[in-house]
């Protein structure tokens, strides 16, 4: 699946920057960003502690037109949430402790341009995510057989672009992803889904 998930990823990077190399309508780059992720109910109660950590991404971008195109990234995403608890099985003594979810991310999204010089941006659409690898921060273990490998969920953001010159401008960022589908294999409550806000600074390159 995750195999499967990077090919078609990489395929239409390509097929996206070959229909625009003789129409200068395709930008592409990477970025790095603050995270702060934590999980609910689907019914949005019971929201823990936010957890601060990380992303770094590479996106594309495939212009429709002046103000409309087709977003997507592939995004290494640092989640899960601050101030859970584990029971140490052989002491049988109760930790608070952080909950480290690092996933591959790859939201497609429709990208409405704005402003008087197109420099406002405002992205919406779906992304599935893939989970690497899963571990508490106080006893470092590995918690990934508990946490369904699969997440799928609604990405959001709005930022702002800044020319540098005729080929590459800066961006910064605000990138939202909230959750649809319960992030462990086996649960027998409410749904607990993953939320996650970052604020990114990028740069980007005209084709």
């Amino acid at each position: 699946m995750k195999k499967q998930l990077l090919i078609i990823t990489t395929c239409l990077f390509t097929l996206f920057s070959i229909n625009a190399q003789d129409k200068r309508d395709f930008e592409f780059g990477g970025h790095l960003g603050l995270n702060l992720a934590n999980v609910s109910t689907i019914y949005g109660q019971d929201n823990l502690k936010s957890r601060v950590s990380f992303n770094v991404g590479a996106l594309g971008e495939y212009y429709f037109s002046d103000r409309w195109g087709v977003k997507m990234k592939i995004t290494y995403d640092s989640k899960g949430w601050a101030d859970g608890f584990i029971t140490n099985e052989d002491t049988d003594v109760t930790l608070i402790t952080d909950f480290k979810l690092n996933y591959i991310t790859v939201p497609v999204m429709a990208n409405w341009h704005f402003g008087s010089r197109r420099n406002w941006y405002l992205n919406f659409g779906p992304y599935v995510g893939l989970l690497m690898n899963a571990e508490d921060s106080d006893l470092e273990m590995d918690v990934k057989e508990v946490f369904n490998t699969t997440e799928f969920g609604l990405a959001y953001g709005i930022g702002y672009k800044f020319s540098l010159n005729e080929k590459s401008k800066l961006f910064v960022e605000y990138d939202g992803q909230s959750g649809l589908t319960d992030i462990f294999e086996e649960n027998s409550g409410d749904s607990v889904i993953s939320n996650r806000s970052s604020f990114n600074l990028g740069i980007l390159f005209i084709l």
